[in-house]
This record gives C-alpha cells, sequence and structure tokens, in this order.
C-alpha cells in the first residue's frame, strides 16, 4: 500500500492586515475555522498525516484545539517557524522582525515530513475536489512534483491587494514559472498590479498559485541547497522572503525535476482582510445548507 500523503499547514502567520490570529477564527456554524474545512476535506480525500506549522507562541492554542479532534483520525506533528531557525552559519540580521518567507515554513518543518506532502495556507479555502484532484494525483505519481492552480479573477478580495504567483505553462499541462505579483488588485472592474509604482493590467482568467501544492520528498533537497544561496544575496535585507515558487522556479530551470499543473472546479475564498469573513461565513453556510458539510464538523 502507498504511503498517505501528509498535509503541511502553513499556520505560523501573524495577521498583520486581518487584525488578529485568522487561522483559528471562527466562520462555520459550530464554530469551525477554515483551518478545520481543509483537515476535513483532506481527510476525505485520503490524507493521512497532518503537521501545523506554527509560531511557537502559538502551540498551546493549537493542541488545545486540535489535540483531541484529531485524535484516531489522523497523526499529528507540529513544527515551528521562527526567526532564528537559520542554517548553520547564518544569523538575522540586526533589525528584520519577521521570519524568511514560506520557503522557509516549508523548510523549517522538514524533520517531520519522510513522504509526498502537500502544502496549504492556514486560512484559504481550496474546496474538497481540489484536494481529491491532488490526492489522487500524488497517488498515482511518483515522478512528478504538482500544483493546484485556480483562476486570477477567482481568487481576489474586495477589500485590499493580494498577492499572487502568476503562473505560465506549456502545451503538457507543466509548470514553466510562477511570477510572483505582491499588489494585486481590482480598479475600475479590471485585475492590475502595482509594478515599481506604476499600475499594469493582468487578464482575470491567468492561471494563479494559492499556495496549494502536491510535493515529492526530494523538494526538501532544493529547499535546502537554494535557502543558503537565498541568504548569502539577500540575508542582510531586513523584508526580503524566500518564497516557495523561488525553489520551484529553480528545479524547473534546473530541467532535472518538473511541476504538473492540475485545475479544480472547487470554489477557493479567503480571509485576507478582516472584512473578507462576512464573505467567508456566507459561502460556508450556503455549502453546510447544501449538505457538503454538516452543521457540526467533528463529532
Amino acid at each position: 500500500m502507498k504511503q498517505k500523503p501528509t498535509l503541511l499547514i502553513l499556520a505560523a502567520g501573524i495577521g498583520s492586515r486581518y487584525g488578529g490570529l485568522k487561522q483559528l477564527d471562527a466562520v462555520g456554524p459550530s464554530g469551525e475555522a477554515i483551518i478545520d474545512y481543509s483537515i476535513y476535506d483532506a481527510l476525505q480525500a485520503g490524507f493521512g498525516k497532518v503537521v501545523f506549522l506554527i509560531r511557537k507562541d502559538l502551540e498551546d492554542a493549537f493542541r488545545e484545539r486540535f489535540g483531541k479532534i484529531l485524535e484516531g483520525k489522523a497523526e499529528v506533528a507540529f513544527a515551528y517557524q521562527e526567526l532564528d531557525m537559520l542554517p548553520e552559519g547564518y544569523t538575522v540580521p540586526e533589525g528584520r522582525e519577521k521570519p524568511w518567507g514560506t520557503g522557509h515554513a516549508v523548510w523549517c518543518a522538514r524533520n517531520h515530513i519522510d513522504g509526498p506532502f502537500a502544502v496549504i495556507n492556514a486560512d484559504d479555502f481550496y474546496g474538497r475536489d481540489a484536494y481529491k484532484t491532488l490526492a489522487e494525483a500524488m497517488q498515482n505519481n511518483n515522478r512528478d512534483h504538482i500544483m493546484v492552480a485556480y483562476h486570477l479573477k477567482n481568487t481576489l478580495s474586495k477589500h485590499g491587494h493580494v498577492s499572487r504567483g502568476v503562473c505560465t505553462t506549456d502545451d503538457e499541462g507543466y509548470l514553466v514559472d510562477v511570477e510572483e505579483h505582491t499588489k494585486i488588485f481590482l480598479k475600475d472592474g479590471s485585475v492590475v498590479f502595482e509594478n515599481n509604482g506604476e499600475l499594469q493590467e493582468l487578464d482575470s482568467d491567468l492561471p494563479v498559485s494559492m499556495n496549494f501544492w502536491g510535493f515529492l520528498p526530494s523538494y526538501f533537497d532544493w529547499l535546502d541547497r537554494y535557502f543558503t544561496e537565498f541568504l548569502d544575496q539577500h540575508g542582510e535585507e531586513l523584508k526580503s522572503e524566500y518564497f516557495i515558487p523561488t525553489v520551484v522556479n529553480h528545479l524547473i530551470s534546473s530541467g532535472q525535476e518538473r511541476v504538473k499543473v492540475l485545475t479544480s472546479n472547487a470554489q477557493w475564498f479567503g480571509v485576507t482582510y478582516r472584512e473578507d469573513k462576512e464573505e467567508v461565513m456566507q459561502r460556508i453556510a450556503a455549502l453546510t445548507e447544501r449538505g457538503v458539510y454538516p452543521a457540526k464538523l467533528w463529532r
């Protein structure tokens, strides 16, 4: 029997734009957070282990919330992302306040994962179909990494700018490039992003990465290798970030590994800003009314 994939949940964010601990903020009818629905959908799809990537100061809250809920349902582990968790020989520059981004977050979880794994954001609702699509592909694949893509127009917030990885694929559906745009927003009915102080329009149907990846264990080798290169080049910058797509682009350009891009019919939504919460609650309520989820998720 093939090893069940692991779900790695990136939940160490501070939530400065949201204004609170949005990872555990209630949006479901019985107090469920988005993260509850992610875990529920992943277990339904065949995942066997959940790794929470958190800050150490969040450990008690996460253990209290998920310890009993997941007992007997999945193996659980906790990994930590802290500013000073760096490869040997590297130190934090004076004045830096935040950790080093999503690539650093996955790197911090490397000792808790020994097989194929998916990576998600704690505050994004990806939809059950997306987990099924990814799990099936991971079970039938031992050669390629995987990414689940969404249309850009379906991933925006009405309340401010967002960051998205805009994807380019080849004729066979393999990823060619992911270009990170950090300030995408709606303006006069069009999707635009800010580039060096100027606004440029984007095609609203572009496939974008929502940080929903399926990786083989070999990804950690690349992650470790390019993290030291990143720190050599950008380690003294106070706000530099080591993104997951940075590593993906390296492994693609090397020609040694590939990333298959999958599409999903699932709905994506999330809570970047506090104003997004009401819409998320309405969407989850509608899914509950349709019977997609029980009114009380964990029994």
